[in-house]
């Protein structure tokens, strides 16, 4: 029996990010230092397989610092955390390397400058996201308000309208945080944004290549982790950009193949923290029932890399 004909539309960029690939890097750059097992407060990015290769190697995943001994070295994730945490590090005198990445350290800085200013904040976010409580945690308790969606801006209360300014979790929708903004700035005209965009340029980038090939699929698949707040954006962004299906998939044997009877053209693009050995896997399950055709559509170049805290470069 001939197997169907099927093009793959793959997204470029994709995949990991600049901050993903360095806070990975400093969980196995530690291992190495200082050996198994080094201690991770909370995800140190959001999938499951990533985390479960880094257990493997001997890192232990714990929710809070008081979960982690004193005599071994503990990693900050990704997201960020709250002042607190490396302050409490630093009394219980611990080795601790914070794995925040440089875009949110940038969003935490930029809060508590205009803090210092007198400033009053509100950040565009998702409530209990890891990044949200980090960037909320750099100030005194009510001095960061959060809003969720446009509809909240009518209801938030705040100190002083003419003493305010606003950040964003990185790791939104361009397009929900311009509706948002547009709101705080109607409601709060004297309101301060940052100088540049807080989105980071591969959540933007990732999405902007979404929204290229969506509307020429007849589904889309979003690699990457339920709780990854970049990845079930892209999948909105594929929505909206008029693609009628599109699933987000941990891996290839999460793919509901029964949605996707009759498609012809499925695109296939990941989440910031979601490995290429994970598309590669999506792609030959797609081999192994269709005759695919597989075309990338590039759209960003990125080049940008971090480097990892000098700790972890001057090897003992």
């Amino acid at each position: 029996m001939t197997a169907q004909k099927l093009t793959l539309y793959l997204a470029a960029p994709r995949g990991f990010c600049a901050g993903v690939d360095r806070a990975i890097k400093i969980v196995e750059m530690a291992l190495q230092k200082w050996g198994a097992p080094v201690y991770v407060r909370h995800e140190i990015v959001h999938n499951k397989y990533v985390v479960d290769s880094l257990r493997d190697k001997g890192a232990v995943f714990v929710e809070e610092l008081s979960d982690c001994p004193p005599d071994r070295p503990v990693i900050f994730s990704a997201h960020g955390v709250p002042k607190s945490v490396p302050a409490e590090a630093a009394r219980r005198e611990m080795i601790y390397v914070d794995a925040t990445c440089p875009l949110v350290s940038k969003v935490h800085i930029e809060a508590a400058r205009h803090h210092e200013n007198g400033l009053q904040m509100i950040m565009i976010g998702h409530a209990g996201h890891p990044e949200t409580i980090g960037t909320m945690g750099q100030l005194p308790e009510g001095e960061v308000l959060l809003v969720e969606t446009p509809a909240d801006v009518a209801h938030v209360q705040v100190r002083d309208a003419q003493r305010l300014a606003f950040v964003t979790q990185t790791t939104l929708s361009v397009d929900d945080t311009v509706e948002i903004v547009a709101a705080l700035r109607a409601r709060f005209p004297a309101i301060v944004g940052p100088h540049k965009e807080d989105i980071c340029y591969a959540t933007t980038n990732r999405q902007d290549a979404v929204k290229v090939i969506a509307p020429d699929c007849d589904a889309m698949l979003v690699v990457g982790a339920p709780n990854s707040s970049n990845s079930r954006r892209l999948v909105e962004v594929a929505r909206k950009a008029g693609c009628g299906y599109a699933q987000l998939v941990m891996r290839a044997s999460n793919i509901d193949w029964r949605a996707l009877e009759g498609a012809k053209t499925v695109g296939v693009t990941a989440g910031a923290s979601a490995p290429e050995v994970l598309i590669d896997e999506v792609i030959g399950a797609f081999c192994d029932r269709y005759d695919v055709t597989v075309e990338t559509v590039e759209t960003a170049t990125e080049t940008i890399e971090f480097k990892v805290p000098r700790v972890l470069r001057e090897m003992a």
